[in-house]
């Protein structure tokens, strides 16, 4: 059965955005995920990561560490202490590669960590992934609220 074009116009295309100060690195991470069908977006230090959070509204957010105004480290962990940001997948692209920065990431609450340089298929792989985890989450989610309003129109149960 065909959806209808109510049911289909708040399907978006999954969005993706990149969060480095080094523009290099933004324009190679840009061609390495241009093969996904999504919609891309660039931030250029942590302050405007967190604007462009808010404006952008990604399912994955590729995150630097070592950036201006805000490292990646105080963006992801206040991307993941606010419920209207938690769900944003982030997936931290550093330069640093040290067992401590890994711990650092994962307790600023980072979903996943990829060192630099970035292989190709492993990036595109573990966007892809992220995108499809996301995806069942909204989902998850969506039908935890349905479930919800079909409870609150049962009359109540008599004893």
């Amino acid at each position: 059965m065909p959806k209808s074009k109510a049911a289909t116009a708040d399907v978006r295309k999954p969005r993706v955005l990149i969060a480095d100060d080094n523009e290099p690195n933004r324009e190679l991470l840009e061609v390495y995920l241009s093969d996904l069908d999504c919609e891309m977006a660039a931030a250029v230090d942590g302050a405007d990561t967190l604007e462009k959070v808010a404006a952008f509204k990604p399912d994955v957010l590729l995150l630097d560490v070592m950036m201006p105004k805000l490292s990646g480290f105080e963006v992801c962990q206040r991307l993941k202490s606010d419920p209207a940001t938690s769900p944003i997948m982030i997936l931290m692209v550093t330069a640093l590669g040290e067992l401590g920065d890994i711990e650092r990431a994962v307790e600023a609450g980072t979903d996943d960590f990829l060192s630099k340089p970035v292989n190709r298929v492993e990036l595109v792989k573990r966007v892809e992934n992220m995108l499809k985890l996301r995806h069942v989450s909204d989902e998850l989610e969506r039908l935890r609220s349905y479930i919800r309003t079909m409870d609150d129109d049962q009359p109540p149960r008599r004893s």
